[in-house]
This record gives C-alpha cells, structure tokens and sequence, in this order.
C-alpha cells in the first residue's frame, strides 16, 4: 500500500492537542511533497522522503512562533504514528488515519 494519502491527525503539542490534515503527494523516486493544514494554519512538507513505509519531511511553522519542524513517520495500513522535533520544545507525539 503506498504511504499517500490525506490523513486526519493530531499532534500533541505544548498548547494541547492540535488536530491537522496531513496530504501526502508522491513525488519523483523516493520523494514527496504536500502540506498539514490545522487550527494554527498550513505550512508545507519540504525534503520529503520515503523509505519503505517510513517517512521524514521539514516544515517551517509561522504562527504561534516561527520554528523549524523536522518530522518522521511510519504508515502501516492507514495508521500513521511519528514525531515532530519542535527546537527547544522537544519531540511531540504525531497520530493519524487515513481518510477514506
């Protein structure tokens, strides 16, 4: 099954739970693109890539403070679990489903 898809997550954040959409796009090769759109506003997946079912992938949050967000992911059937490193906030938990 491939890892694209649009998935219905939630981040557990300093500021509680955030929910967001996250869109998968493949990309050439072992790449993708997309974005994770939420409560907070969008931000887009720069350096995707794609090992097997494992993915990473950056992001440069805005709102509430600018930070640079470096992401990893593992999709298994439609269950999507990972990490998000937020600086100096640490690593916060990433849970998501594939919408049907």
């Amino acid at each position: 099954m491939s890892v694209a898809g649009t998935y219905d997550c939630v981040t557990n954040t300093p500021l509680g739970k955030q929910k967001g959409v996250l869109t998968v796009l493949p990309g050439e090769a072992d790449s993708f693109t997309g974005h994770i759109s939420g409560d907070l506003g969008s931000m887009d997946i720069t350096d995707g890539r794609i090992s097997g079912q494992s993915l990473t992938w950056s992001m440069k949050m805005t709102t509430p403070m600018p930070m640079d967000l470096d992401c990893k992911a593992t999709v298994e059937g439609d269950s999507l679990t990972g990490q998000i490193k937020a600086g100096m906030f640490g690593s916060m938990e990433l849970t998501g489903t594939r919408q049907a």
